[in-house]
């Protein structure tokens, strides 16, 4: 099953400030564990917590790449890709279907050391309250896309700030 956080949910950060060890968070219209201890143990650094928060089989599908599955593998992926992101949810909304599958849609922002993008996270939950499926969705017009990277004559890409 999924852990039980031992502090109050309700606090947050503003966007700029370092976040603490694990900050609890309150998202409003969620009120699903694993969604608020999703988004409160990656802020925290904590990515194979993070990872044991999806169900054995779980995936994350993050922007412009493949599906990654399984636990080890998504704690992997988040040790590597997501340093020194933070995660800003703001608001959602959840949906319990009569097989006790939970969907959940979140809007916020993520902000990394060189920019921040508005973001919106999906969730699948299992009836065991464990993530089967996040993806994340960029909300980003093509201009604004354009902004974040640029391509070099090695055909490599780098992200800039603008």
């Amino acid at each position: 099953m999924l852990p039980t956080p031992d502090f109050p949910v309700g606090v947050a950060f503003p966007l700029g400030d370092s976040p603490p060890a694990i900050v609890p968070l309150a998202i409003t219209g969620i009120n699903t564990l694993a969604i608020l201890s999703y988004f409160s143990t990656f802020n925290a650094g904590d990515f194979p917590q993070t990872a044991a928060l999806f169900a054995s089989t779980g995936e994350m599908h993050p922007p412009f790449e493949e599906a990654i599955k399984g636990r080890e593998a998504i704690a992997a992926y988040l040790q590597s890709e997501a340093q020194n992101f933070i995660l800003h949810p703001a608001t959602g909304v959840t949906e319990t279907d009569t097989t006790g599958q939970t969907s959940a849609q979140v809007a916020g922002k993520v902000q990394t050391p060189l920019f921040t993008v508005n973001v919106h996270w999906l969730f699948l939950l299992n009836p065991q309250g464990e993530i089967q499926i996040t993806a994340i969705k960029l909300l980003a017009s093509p201009q604004e896309m354009l902004k974040l990277q640029r391509f070099s004559p090695q055909g490599t890409t780098q992200v800039i700030k603008d």
